[in-house]
This record gives C-alpha cells, sequence and structure tokens, in this order.
C-alpha cells in the first residue's frame, strides 16, 4: 500500500506541474504532435486522475492500466529530449538519455496495481 500511495502522489505532483510549468512541457513535445499546450494539459489532468484513481481500490486497476498507457505514449516526449540536449543546455546530456530507459521502471510500478486489489 505505500507504494501504490507514493506512485499516487507522484503522478498527482507531476500531473499539477503540467499545468504550474505548461510551457516547459510544451517545450519538450515533439513538433509533429499538434496541439503541443492542450496535450499538455490533457496529459496533465490523466496524471492527475490516475494518480487519485490509484488511492480507492476500486478505481485503482482502470487508473493503473490508464497510468502504463500514458507513460506509454509520454516515451516521445523524453526520447526529443534526449536526441536535442542543445534545447535544454542547463540539464546535461546523460540525464536526458537516463530519462528515456528510466520509463520502464514507471511502467512496471504503474503495472503492478493492474492486478485486482
Amino acid at each position: 500500500m505505500p507504494g501504490r500511495l507514493l506512485l499516487a502522489l507522484l503522478f498527482v505532483f507531476a500531473g499539477v506541474l503540467h499545468f504550474l510549468l505548461t510551457p516547459i512541457y510544451q517545450s519538450i513535445m515533439p513538433s509533429f504532435l499538434p496541439h503541443s499546450r492542450l496535450l499538455v494539459q490533457i496529459s496533465g489532468v490523466c496524471e492527475i486522475l490516475g494518480g487519485l484513481g490509484l488511492i480507492f481500490p476500486i478505481t485503482q486497476q482502470a487508473a493503473a492500466w490508464g497510468l502504463v498507457a500514458l507513460l506509454v505514449c509520454v516515451l516521445p516526449a523524453n526520447v526529443q529530449m534526449a536526441l536535442h540536449p542543445k534545447l535544454w543546455p542547463s540539464v546535461p546530456a546523460w540525464a536526458l538519455w537516463a530519462r528515456v530507459p528510466l520509463q520502464l521502471p514507471l511502467i512496471l510500478w504503474a503495472w503492478l496495481y493492474t492486478r485486482t486489489p
């Protein structure tokens, strides 16, 4: 249960950041995706709802599957950052590349809660 609550808090916090730091998140979006602001806001809402959904046993399974899907969908943004490190000069290139494989443990962590509570 502590792991599930920690993951829930992580996603709620990350979702709120989408609204507080929208321009930063927009800059991460791959250029081939239209309506970057709207997509950032939608992903923020999904993260908040997914995090809140993890808290309640009745919604835990659906929320966890939603978060797994969301993490897969945002992977291109992490790749975008790694491929264009000059856009983020204050972040070391190794850290940008480290974000890509770090998605896998997050996906696994969310997937753990897709089973019936």
